[in-house]
């Protein structure tokens, strides 16, 4: 499980951070609003943990944002405000869970796993490809890239699934062409390297890390390691 914490108070950020640590949790710490996106559009976590009042832009705030492109990955909002009303708030905007400051550690972890274990089995319900920052949703043909929603084109979707389940296998354009359009398509293989180009623009072209990949000669693949 890998953790993001919003949290202004940095002696309390630490204390979270290392005792997450200590129960082998991999966590990081921001400390206000603007610099939570900064990181979650360079890393992938499972799950966000919240303060309300911070810099920038609101714990509250940031929840509803999240949930504007990303409605799977859980949030715990841990907070001082402890009045009814900022609790319907916070799960209006989205958040899985609410504890108020101060608080034992030990149940931050146990809402921590309940609320991981709760959203694996619901991933698993519904079927969901994640490679590194790329999410492909096959119950609903969606497709998201650091949380960016990205349109495709049914080929240009299906293109990619068939990339995405060979898990870094090199396929050669027949076995793509077969696969789309069963058919052996000798005769007009520029027709992958098109969809290809196609979905390179889409996915590859405005992040630094490239997922599909030529072997020269062999075909193509997505680069699915770390």
């Amino acid at each position: 499980m890998r953790v993001l914490v919003l949290e202004d108070d940095l002696i309390l950020s630490n204390e979270v951070v290392t005792y997450l640590k200590s129960m082998h949790i991999d966590c990081d710490a921001v400390f206000d609003g603007e610099l939570f996106f900064r990181q979650i559009n360079n890393e992938t976590y499972d799950l966000y943990i919240l303060d309300i009042n911070v810099p920038k832009l609101n714990g509250l705030d940031v929840c509803k944002k999240i949930r504007e492109t990303d409605k799977n990955t859980p949030i715990l909002m841990l907070t001082a405000y402890r009045e009814i009303q900022d609790k319907l708030d916070a799960f209006t905007f989205g958040a899985d869970d609410y504890l108020v400051k101060p608080f034992h550690f030990d149940e931050l972890y146990v809402r921590l796993l309940s609320l991981h274990r709760r959203s694996t089995t619901k991933q698993e319900d519904h079927q969901i490809i994640k490679i590194k920052d790329l999410e492909i949703d096959l119950d609903e043909s969606k497709v998201k890239r650091n949380q960016e929603v990205i349109e495709l084109t049914p080929k240009e979707f299906q293109l990619l699934v068939i990339l995405a389940k060979a898990k870094g296998r090199t396929l050669s354009k027949n076995a793509i062409a077969e696969q789309i359009w069963d058919v052996h398509f000798e005769s007009n293989l520029n027709t992958i390297e098109v969809y290809i180009n196609f979905l390179r623009k889409k996915i590859d072209k405005n992040f630094e890390e490239k997922l599909i990949l030529t072997r020269p000669g062999f075909g193509y693949y997505i680069n699915v390691e770390e």
